[in-house]
C-alpha cells in the first residue's frame, strides 16, 4: 500500500476524513517553514491531492469546513479552498473574508488580529 493510500486510511480512522492542516497541526501559523518541509508539507500535500479528487460543489466544501472550524488566520487558505484563486490581490483578499463572515467562519477583524499575533512570531 502506498504512503498517501496508508495516510489517508490512518487519517480516516482517526478524524472520519482527511482533516485540514489545522486539526492535526493547530500550532503553526499557515505561513511557517513546517509547512514547506516534513510532516507539515507531506500533510499538505496529501490534503491537496484528497480534497483535489473529492469534486464537491460550493456546498459539501462548506459542510467540509463548518465540519471543521478553521482558526481566523486560515480563512484566506479556506477561501481559496472553496472558490480557489490565482491572485495576491488585497481587494479580493478582502472581499473573501468579506464572503466567508458572510456565511459564518470568521471576521476581517478576527483575521488580522489572529494573522498579526505575537505568538507566531
Amino acid at each position: 500500500m502506498s504512503w498517501p493510500h496508508s495516510e489517508i486510511e490512518r487519517l480516516t480512522a482517526q478524524y472520519g476524513t482527511v482533516p485540514p492542516p489545522w486539526i492535526p497541526y493547530p500550532e503553526f501559523h499557515p505561513l511557517s517553514a513546517f509547512w514547506r518541509m516534513g510532516g507539515g508539507e507531506g500533510h499538505i500535500m496529501l490534503w491537496g491531492q484528497w480534497w483535489d479528487s473529492r469534486h464537491w460543489d460550493e456546498a459539501q466544501r462548506l459542510a467540509y469546513f463548518r465540519t471543521f472550524p478553521p482558526p481566523p488566520r486560515w480563512l484566506l487558505w479556506v477561501g481559496d479552498a472553496i472558490w480557489g484563486s490565482d491572485s495576491d490581490d488585497e481587494l479580493e483578499e478582502d472581499a473573501v473574508l468579506e464572503r466567508l463572515e458572510g456565511l459564518g467562519f470568521g471576521s476581517r477583524a478576527e483575521f488580522l488580529a489572529d494573522w498579526e499575533d505575537e505568538r507566531w512570531e
